[in-house]
This record gives C-alpha cells, sequence and structure tokens, in this order.
C-alpha cells in the first residue's frame, strides 16, 4: 500500500494523532502530538497546512492563515440561485471541465487532473437541492480536499473572489450541517460559508450509499428507446462480464454493488429487468427481490437470479421470493443467460 501512496499522502501522515518518525520515546519527542496540535490549532483558524520533503534537502511546513479571524478571502459561486462561500485557502483548483473530459468506472464519475483522479459529485446532491439539466458543454467545477482525499464538486455558476466579514451562526441552530458561518455580500444579500472538512465527510457519506446523477448528458432517465437493465453483484469480475454479455446484445446497462444500492437504483431510474446475484452485503438478493414485490409501482419487473449456488433449495428460494428466472453462473457460458432476457423482455 506505501508504494502506491503518493507524496502528498505519506506527508499526511505526520499530521496523524500518535504517529511519530522516532524509534524512541523522550521527554519531548516520540509521542506523536506535536504536528497534530500544530493542524488542529491551523485548521480551527480556517487555515490550512502542508509539509513537504526534498530528500537530502530538508523538509519545510506551509501554513497557510487568514488575515484576521473576522475576514475570510472566499470564492462565491451560485447554487440552486443562490450565492454561497468557499474559503480560498481550502479550494484546490477553480476549472471549467468539458464533458467529453468526464471518465466513469461503473457508477462513479471523475476526470484527470494533473495526473490524478478526482471525483466528480454534483453539489446538489450534496445539498439536497434541486437539481438542474446541464445543458452547456462545459461544467463548473470546484476541487476541494482534505488531507487525503479531493473531490471536483460541480455548481451553477462562478460569481469569484470576494473578501467576507465572518458572521458565526445562532448557536440555537446547533450544528448546521455542511456550513460554518454566514456573511453579508456588498448588496446586502446574505451568503453562507461551507465547511469543507464537513463538505467532505458528507461527500464520503454519500458515495457510500447513494447513486448520483449523471453529469456527462447519460441520464438515468434515458431518451433512448433501448431497453435497460440493472445488474446487482458485489463481485466487480461478474458485474463487469454481465454488462459486457449484456452490451453485446444490444441493452443498456447500469450496475450496483449490493442489494441496498440497488433497491435505491430500482425506484430512481426505470429499469426493464432486474439481474442480481444472492449474497451481497447490506442487502442480499432474496431480501432485494421480495422489497420489489411488495412495492406497487415495482412488483411486476422481470428479475432473473443468478448464482454461484445450484442445490434444489436455493433454486425454491429464490423463485418463492418472486424471481422470474434462477440461473447459474455457468449460463455466461451458453445461451441460457440470453434466452431467459430475450423470453422476458425480448430482444434490445
Amino acid at each position: 500500500m506505501i508504494n502506491q501512496l503518493t507524496e502528498a499522502e505519506l506527508m499526511n501522515f505526520l499530521f496523524l494523532p500518535g504517529f511519530s518518525t522516532t524509534e524512541q520515546v523522550t521527554e519531548i519527542s516520540g509521542r506523536g502530538v506535536g504536528l497534530d496540535v500544530v493542524h488542529n490549532m491551523v485548521h480551527e483558524v480556517g487555515g490550512v497546512v502542508r509539509a513537504v520533503s526534498t530528500p537530502g534537502k530538508g523538509m519545510s511546513f506551509h501554513l497557510e492563515l487568514p488575515i484576521t479571524l473576522s475576514v475570510v478571502r472566499t470564492f462565491l459561486v451560485i447554487i440552486a440561485g443562490e450565492p454561497f462561500a468557499f474559503p480560498l485557502a481550502r479550494i484546490e483548483r477553480c476549472l471549467k471541465l468539458p464533458k467529453a473530459d468526464i471518465e466513469r468506472v461503473e457508477d462513479r464519475q471523475y476526470f484527470r487532473f494533473d495526473q490524478t483522479n478526482i471525483a466528480l459529485i454534483d453539489i446538489h446532491d450534496v445539498l439536497d437541492k434541486i437539481q438542474p439539466t446541464y445543458q452547456q458543454n462545459e461544467l463548473a467545477v470546484v476541487v476541494i480536499s482534505d488531507r487525503l482525499n479531493a473531490y471536483g464538486l460541480v455548481v451553477d455558476k462562478f460569481l469569484g473572489e470576494c473578501d467576507l466579514v465572518v458572521h458565526p451562526l445562532d448557536p440555537r441552530l446547533g450544528k448546521v450541517a455542511n456550513i460554518s458561518a454566514a456573511a453579508i455580500m456588498l448588496d446586502g444579500s446574505p451568503v453562507l460559508i461551507f465547511d469543507i472538512d464537513d463538505l467532505v465527510r458528507s461527500i464520503d457519506n454519500l458515495l457510500l450509499g447513494k447513486r448520483l446523477r449523471k453529469l456527462d448528458g447519460s441520464s438515468g432517465l434515458s431518451s433512448s428507446k433501448r431497453k435497460r437493465v440493472l445488474v446487482v453483484d458485489d463481485s466487480i469480475t461478474v458485474r463487469e462480464m454481465e454488462r459486457k454479455i449484456l452490451e453485446n446484445q444490444g441493452y443498456e446497462v447500469e450496475v450496483a454493488v449490493d442489494g441496498i444500492e440497488g433497491w435505491n437504483a430500482i425506484r430512481i431510474e426505470h429499469f426493464d429487468l432486474l439481474v442480481s446475484d444472492v449474497d451481497m452485503p447490506r442487502m442480499n438478493g432474496i431480501d432485494l427481490i421480495s422489497h420489489i414485490r411488495q412495492h406497487e409501482e415495482l412488483k411486476s419487473l422481470p428479475i432473473i437470479i443468478i448464482s454461484y449456488k445450484d442445490s434444489k433449495e436455493h433454486r425454491l428460494q429464490g423463485l418463492e421470493a418472486g424471481a422470474n428466472y434462477y440461473l447459474t453462473k455457468s449460463s455466461f457460458e451458453d445461451n441460457s443467460f440470453i434466452e431467459a432476457i430475450v423470453d422476458l423482455i425480448g430482444e434490445a
């Protein structure tokens, strides 16, 4: 794992609590608290600290701090018709991203920047805002990061840099998710200032369980007349094999990594067929099928189970749950998989 880490990721270990490079604990070193304290203190005042090492020459530490604690330099954007502010010290880059540069791996989107893959997220997903339809060929992207992860957030529009006088939020509100403070712009309109660390945590949680809207124009609500199939399997090898077989037959394919993600997808997007494994984390295939068959709008959806288990007991369990076909993964080697699909929904 160490060999795969970048130089910046290795340097970030220095700021972890309890981490030390010395082999012995003395009265003044070895307890792993020094740089951790520096990081926490700098972060508390809205700053950022980075370490850069040059072998044979030494190490330098870069501390970026606001001029005062009441005025912060920000970058203003428009999200769902409202202004929001990113602390400028916490922004890695702002850029216009052509849709053609967006890459996809299964259900996640990313783009390449400085030889690094940056995950691409629609900030409307994070803030639970009404999502616009991006008609333009370029997306406005703000790249933010904590010490370990970087994300590209798609916003509606850039407004530019601005110095804002920070107003703490009323303590009666408690902790407002993703927001650190507020400010008043020159025209008198209020603006919320993002808490970048909280925003990154929200993105991490979002990526764990929610299907994100496509930003490259390949929306789940496709106008294509091709029949759509959802493949749910926790094995990336099996998912990609099934995707390839189905796409070669002309079907449009989406994938989900477990039952929970499959259940979320089937309620958000339209599919003509579900192909599911049985043994999966969080929600297995039998529970997924049971949920679908009990749903008023989804109960008639054609379902195929494909599993390594080939006993009579497992077949009966799958069919009794509501699957139309129960196939083994050896069906990839003959035409039975495609024949079952054609029988249920016809050719693509």
